[in-house]
């Protein structure tokens, strides 16, 4: 290897080391439609059995929980995040994801950790059934402090025209779905971290209150991957929105998929909200406004069905592992959403 390149900060040994590493977590990810191994310029997949295809596609990142798994030095869940990132906001449209790609950029290449890192982005692919085809691992010195990253995704995904999402037949009436988070998922982590750890600065074993969880399981548990059972409801209900609850929060994610004239009316008394977010609302005297237009308050996603599927539309989802709740309805105004039974 260059000498001088290693003298300068840039490992092309480790570089080698890691491509060796994660080749049998991207083997996981492998579809029939991937054509190629690692190693080529750019990753190839083959396009078949649609007659007027949609690509749908979604780039993302992990935002400031990556501070956690700085902290406590545990990265093989930030990958699933990553992955969750995209392929939740794909699937809302009707799509099936089909390929992801990742880039990973460090100060100093640690192949140990990268490879924990592409283990989570192979597991997270493995969960939605998209093929891991590519991705960049840039080592670039003197830009990250030692043992920090970032880590970014694209994904891309494909729909039939006529099956894209939401369906223009929204109306007053539909019943919106709501299916479970695993708590933060990954935004409203500045405003955790700022809470919880720098206000508090609360140890990581320190117990969630209400909760059998420590802080450290809490912050970091990986965000829900909707994709499977959300393509399995697709084909058995008649889906008309979807929605990924992310940064905004309900107040500002189940208005996109509503026409003019419409809005999202949730009761607010429909689920039990995890105990991470009651906590950091009374620790940080946080307004349930601010909560619900910033975290998602344990609604990772929710689906608009008609009236009469809801209650067999909330069974199935249940019995492909998923807690789901009739959390409201769709309703004529103006106001985007509007919570009942409680302060929103």
């Amino acid at each position: 290897m260059s000498e001088a390149y290693k003298q300068a900060g840039v490992n092309i040994d480790a570089g080698n080391e890691t491509v060796r590493r994660i080749c049998s977590h991207v083997k996981r990810t492998m579809r029939p439609e991937v054509l190629g191994d690692l190693g080529g310029f750019g990753g190839l997949f083959a396009l078949q059995k649609y007659e007027q295809p949609i690509l749908v596609s979604s780039t993302d990142g992990v935002g400031t929980k990556l501070k956690v798994a700085f902290s406590l030095n545990r990265h093989e869940t930030i990958g699933i995040d990553c992955v969750a990132m995209c392929v939740n906001d794909i699937v809302v449209q009707g799509a099936e994801p089909l390929f992801f790609l990742d880039y990973l950029a460090t100060g100093k290449l640690d192949p140990s950790q990268a490879e924990s890192i592409v283990q989570g982005v192979a597991e997270g692919c493995v969960q939605a059934g998209c093929a891991l085809i590519g991705g960049e691992t840039a080592e670039m010195p003197g830009m990250y402090r030692d043992g920090e990253y970032d880590i970014a995704g694209f994904s891309v995904g494909v729909v039939e025209k006529e099956q894209l999402l939401p369906r223009k037949d929204i109306q007053a009436g539909d019943c919106l779905i709501g299916l479970a988070s695993n708590g933060l998922h990954s935004n409203g982590y500045s405003l955790a971290r700022k809470v919880l750890l720098d206000d508090r600065t609360y140890d990581w074993d320190e117990l969630v209150p209400d909760t059998e969880q420590t802080l450290a399981e809490a912050m970091l548990m990986p965000t829900r991957i909707y994709v499977r059972p959300f393509l399995e409801l697709k084909q058995r209900f008649t889906i008309k929105g979807a929605a990924h609850i992310t940064g905004g929060g309900l107040v500002e994610n189940v208005p996109r998929f509503l026409p003019e004239g419409l809005q999202a009316e949730i009761d607010l008394h429909t689920w039990k909200v995890p105990g991470i977010f009651k906590w950091i609302a009374e620790l940080g005297q946080i307004s349930a406004k601010d909560m619900y237009r910033t975290f998602n308050m344990g609604i990772g996603f929710v689906i608009a069905v008609p009236q009469e599927e809801a209650a067999p539309f909330i069974k199935a989802a249940e019995q492909l592992g998923e807690k789901a709740y009739l959390i409201g309805k769709v309703t004529e105004g103006t106001y985007g959403v509007l919570f009942t039974g409680g302060e929103g």
